[in-house]
């Protein structure tokens, strides 16, 4: 019997009246904190405060256990027992696994701390566990206790408003909250996005303006003053580039659906098993990274070529982005870990404002080689549109970086 659209409602109406038994509402305490974090005139404050709360945490945490704990057992223990046992000192393999060190008056110096003795037993080791490991569980543990009570779906219906207008919607403040553990599960994470015009300038501003964890844990140690202007002048960046690539990228950017579900008391059971994978998957593809950074970093210092890039590149790095040339060595390590290279930076004699140029441009700069990766497997279309945009955004945001310094009396 065929039925039209009238009497299948009432079909419907008839179905769920004997079948469906309706109980009486009562508004708990709950819910009201639901709709408050919901709706922009408290939830946007709330929101504010959980992020506060989030990044003081995650500061406090990571700065107790590298400095309350790695820093004295990596420089008062292991480097000076790797200095002496190590054979060699003084020559190519000690200064690439070791300590680099440097001569004076025809003798070789020793390093006083793993932080600039640019070993591979020493910095790549003490950046990778001392850190920002400690980073890395603090951030996943954070992030993983926000999505078990229910507040991230809240804070992506926040967000929607201010990331249409970069086209995006609500929802990608979640790969953007990942890349700021690692930016690898950040472009993974593009995938939830509908469309390819949203994947594609997800990708790119996750590539070019998001910092990852350990690299935010490395400037939390070397440039804890700086921090501030760093990641504004990121946002920044975020949002300009965004909205210019929402209006040159053909596509759409349609709305989104996301069911918003109550608060829950949060399971360690889930908590657990999500910051143990995140985490497992830092010393697969992090740590292996690290160590090879500081090796083949560590081969292009004693061939010359950071020297002869330096050189090189002087032209550009002085004049157009006002910082050192010798800026030029952390550049090449950041393709291979962005922390690295900002562990490298802190060697460098350098104003307050280069500094911070430096690092927004070590920020900007390429991709690290494990989220090249990643973004390959996206599509080498893709890639090669967002490395296209990555070295307009370099030259061009790294320029007025430093015609603002200039205007402003600090460059």
């Amino acid at each position: 019997m065929k039925l039209n659209t009238g009497e299948r409602w009432d079909l419907i109406d008839r179905i769920s009246k004997e079948t469906v038994t309706f109980g009486a509402y009562q508004h708990t305490l709950k819910d009201a904190i639901g709709e408050l974090t919901v709706k922009p005139m408290t939830g946007i404050p709330v929101a504010i405060a959980v992020m506060y709360g989030f990044w003081s945490v995650f500061g406090s945490f990571a700065g107790f256990f590298t400095d309350g704990f790695f820093v004295r057992l990596f420089d008062v223990y292991w480097l000076p027992w790797l200095q002496e046992v190590f054979p060699g000192q003084g020559d190519w393999l000690y200064a690439i696994m070791v300590d680099a060190g440097g001569f004076e008056s025809g003798e070789f110096v020793l390093s006083s701390n793993c932080l600039e003795s640019f070993g591979v037993l020493t910095s790549g080791l003490f950046v990778a566990i001392g850190v920002v490991l400690p980073a890395i569980i603090i951030f996943y543990l954070m992030l993983a206790l926000l999505e078990d009570i229910g507040y991230m779906p809240r804070l992506a219906v926040l967000l929607d408003t201010v990331l249409h207008r970069v086209g995006l919607h609500g929802y990608a403040i979640v790969p953007t909250i990942l890349s700021l553990g690692c930016n690898v599960p950040g472009v993974t994470a593009t995938r939830i996005l509908e469309t390819k015009k949203q994947r594609f300038i997800m990708m790119t501003l996750l590539a070019i303006f998001i910092p990852c964890g350990a690299q935010i844990g490395i400037m939390q140690d070397v440039v804890p003053g700086l921090m501030g202007w760093i990641l504004l002048y990121l946002i920044i960046g975020y949002f300009i580039f965004g909205y210019i690539l929402n209006k040159i990228v053909p596509g759409k950017a349609p709305e989104f659906l996301i069911d918003v579900p109550p608060y829950r008391r949060p399971m360690l059971s889930n908590i657990g098993k999500k910051v143990w994978g995140r985490i497992a998957g830092f010393f697969k593809v992090a740590i292996p990274f690290v160590l090879l950074g500081c090796a083949i970093v560590g081969v292009l210092y004693q061939l010359g070529v950071i020297r002869f890039l330096g050189d090189a590149l002087a032209p550009v790095f002085v004049g157009w982005f006002g910082v050192p040339k010798e800026t030029a060595g952390p550049l090449i390590a950041a393709f291979l870990r962005k922390d690295l290279a900002v562990a490298q930076l802190s060697a460098i004699t350098m104003t307050p404002y280069q500094m911070i140029t430096a690092v927004v441009l070590v920020s900007i700069y390429f991709p690290c080689v494990a989220t090249f990766a990643m973004m390959l497997k996206e599509g080498w279309k893709e890639l090669l549109g967002a490395l296209a945009v990555l070295t307009v955004v370099v030259f061009t945001y790294g320029g007025l970086i430093h015609l603002i310094g200039i205007l402003l009396g600090v460059a």
